[in-house]
């Protein structure tokens, strides 16, 4: 008889004890081992564990009798699903973002039953080979010395390859996967969301074929589950996908790329919330491998590393396809006030490209038809009733709708507060920009990409296509348009409102606001030298924006971290945020007073002059779908003792169930 520990995903810190007796007819490959899955009866309900540990003895901790020990049911895997290295690095995440051992175990790996591998993607099947290019100095220059330095010491394994949009980035991190793979190694080869770097997939699969593997959230749990098997069984040695990627169980790895490194899907919003680049970080360092990764707007923190020299900067500054950057003109919509939303400067460059047979891009970082829905006589603005935020005017169905929750009503015909008839919507998104590109160019042949007009992954990719082919002579869109993408054709970029996130209460909002006006302008001109970018705004002369249109980038890096400097955020300090949601107000700030008494009690000693708890306070958006929120912020110049803190409020805090308390360790937004 064996004595196993099995771990669930439960927010309970502890694993429990569950006994295995082998069968008459037990098959060899479905033995247990620690890193399989187990089903076992938690209580009366069915339900699987993780085993981490087995003995022949009972374990000293367990808190029942032998005689009171349940068997497992049976065991679900052949292969082991994580190897000891991803049991470490579960122990890690566990205590670096609060949460229990079991739920990083389980955010880590796939949750199918079975294997299957039907309807994934299959790189062999939809794309035909291709040849690579041939590297330009400052490329071979990046992978030479990357290559020398893997492995030489701890202080050379992280890499960053910056260079404006266009400048053969991609091909550097292909090129460099191929010499890994030539040494018998793995990679792992990370994109923000998988949906909208279609082509970065096509590139691995034209180079790599069936040897690479996807991992993203459009795969069932089964399909995910397979193409974890086939890296398991060395099947698949290149590793492609978003977030959760990163812990793929690649045996031998030999490098993690991180593609466009700055964006904050690489943070989850789930616990526990991880951030891919640190997890990067932690794997490359224990494993003793490169890290790389890479965009033309790093993050401040990345940027902040290459200054100390904590991260190895590698430089690309020529664009490879023979374009140039594009001019940008920066137009003060103040001077335009009667134009709608289209200025006349832009409206007649994309005149003027379209007579040329070359296409523009509008981007609008904003849904619906109008922004908000309010009473001229007495300023009411409609809400919505889960949320404290306004509702969105969709004009195709006649509706005002959350962004964030999805409720949805038909817009008042009076104002119901004071009854005036003088009540409509102000603002503009993405479905009103439709309209009055199709007045303003009625022969144009119009596309718009946004949540509101997509259904799959599979519509994204298709619209996407049908642009690059010259299928439309204009595309309408939100962020998703913003980045990673190529289009031979695009001449004329229009941002319409540039300062949309800039007035958001969070100290990330300049850095946001400078890095999508810098990725949508890098879609222009990058196969013809005159391409053009129009950066609208009613402030021009904010610090991003400026910065943006002027291409200053090193400039806008020094002004941002002086001023983070100067207010002491993140780079110059580290932060946790502790989030407490109730459907009941009154219980939710009680609860956080208390958590803020109890940790003011009990900040670590040593660290008490340094320590700063700042709140509680309601959150900027303070109730989202349904739940009402307020948070403490922890602050100082290093992180063990607020996480420390944290780990004793979390685990050693009895609160009432009707609260729920979520803890965000190194937070990219405080919303």
């Amino acid at each position: 008889m064996l004595y196993l520990e099995i771990i669930l995903n439960l927010p309970v810190n502890q694993g429990f004890t569950y006994s295995y007796i082998p069968p008459e007819n037990e098959k060899p490959e479905l033995k247990p081992e620690i890193g399989k899955r187990a089903e076992i009866m938690f209580g009366n309900r069915k339900t699987q564990g993780v085993i981490v540990n087995m003995s022949e003895q009972i374990p000293e901790n367990c808190p029942v009798e032998a005689s009171k020990i349940r068997p497992i049911k049976r065991i679900l895997d052949k292969d082991v699903l994580i190897n000891s290295e991803l049991v470490e690095l579960a122990r890690w995440i566990s205590r670096y973002y609060i949460c229990t051992f079991g739920e990083a175990v389980f955010s880590m790996i796939p949750s199918g039953r079975r294997d299957s591998s039907a309807g994934g993607f299959l790189f062999e099947e939809e794309i035909g080979s291709v040849k690579k290019n041939d590297l330009s100095d400052e490329q071979q220059k990046a992978v030479d010395s990357i290559l020398a330095a893997s492995g030489s010491n701890n202080n050379s394994l992280f890499h960053y390859l910056y260079g404006p949009t266009g400048s053969g980035k991609t091909e550097v991190f292909l090129s460099l996967a191929e010499k890994i793979l030539e040494q018998g190694k793995g990679v792992i080869y990370l994109v923000p969301e998988i949906g909208l770097t279609g082509q970065v997939a096509k590139a691995v699969g034209e180079r790599f074929g069936n040897t690479a593997a996807i991992l993203h959230s459009g795969l069932t749990p089964s399909q995910r589950l397979g193409e974890w098997h086939r890296i398991i069984r060395k099947e698949a040695k290149v590793v492609i996908g978003a977030r959760s990627a990163v812990f793929a169980p690649v045996p031998n790895l030999g490098l993690i790329i991180i593609d466009e490194e700055h964006d904050g899907s690489y943070k989850s919003g789930n616990n526990p919330r991880y951030h891919a680049r640190q997890v990067a970080m932690y794997r490359c360092n224990t494993l003793g491998i490169p890290l790389l990764m890479g965009s033309a707007t790093p993050s401040v923190e990345a940027w902040y590393g290459m200054q100390k020299g904590s991260i190895v900067r590698h430089v690309l500054s020529k664009r490879l396809a023979g374009g140039e950057m594009p001019h940008i003109t920066s137009i003060d919509l103040n001077s335009y006030r009667n134009d709608g939303c289209i200025s006349q400067p832009l409206q007649d460059e994309i005149k003027k490209t379209l007579e040329n047979g070359n296409q523009a891009i509008l981007f609008l970082n904003r849904r619906g038809f109008t922004h908000f829905f309010h009473c001229s006589s007495c300023g009411y603005e409609i809400v919505c009733k889960n949320c404290s935020v306004p509702l969105t005017y969709h004009k195709i169905d006649n509706r005002l709708r959350c962004h964030y929750c999805g409720w949805s009503t038909i817009p008042p015909q009076s104002c119901p507060k004071c009854g005036s008839m003088d009540i409509g919507s102000s603002g503009f998104g993405t479905e009103y920009i439709e309209a009055e590109t199709k007045a303003k160019f009625p022969n144009a042949r119009i596309i718009r990409l946004d949540t509101d007009s997509l259904k799959s992954k599979e519509e994204l990719l298709s619209k996407l296509d049908d642009f690059r082919n010259g299928k439309y002579d204009i595309m309408l869109g939100t962020q998703m348009v913003a980045k990673g993408l190529n289009f031979p054709k695009l001449q004329t970029v229009g941002v319409i409102l540039a300062d949309a996130g800039l007035h958001m209460p969070d100290f990330r909002a300049g850095e946001r606001t400078f890095s999508l006006i810098t990725q949508v302008a890098g879609r222009a001109g990058r196969y013809f030298p005159d391409g053009k970018v129009f950066v609208q705004s009613y402030s021009p002369g904010r610090e991003p924006i400026l910065f943006a249109c002027r291409n200053s980038v090193h400039e806008f890096y020094s002004f941002e971290l002086s001023q983070r400097e100067m207010l002491d955020f993140p780079p110059f300090c580290r932060l946790v945020r502790i989030v407490f949601r109730s459907m009941n107000r009154e219980l939710a700030a009680s609860v956080a007073a208390d958590a803020s008494h109890l940790l003011r009690q009990n900040v670590p000693q040593g660290a008490l002059r340094n320590v700063e708890i700042i709140g509680p306070a309601e959150c900027p958006i303070e109730k989202i779908n349904s739940s009402w929120r307020f948070q403490l912020l922890l602050k100082g110049p290093s992180i063990i003792p607020l996480q420390k803190m944290a780990w004793n409020l979390a685990f050693g805090y009895n609160h009432t169930q009707n609260v729920y308390i979520e803890y965000d360790v190194d937070p990219v937004s405080l919303l």
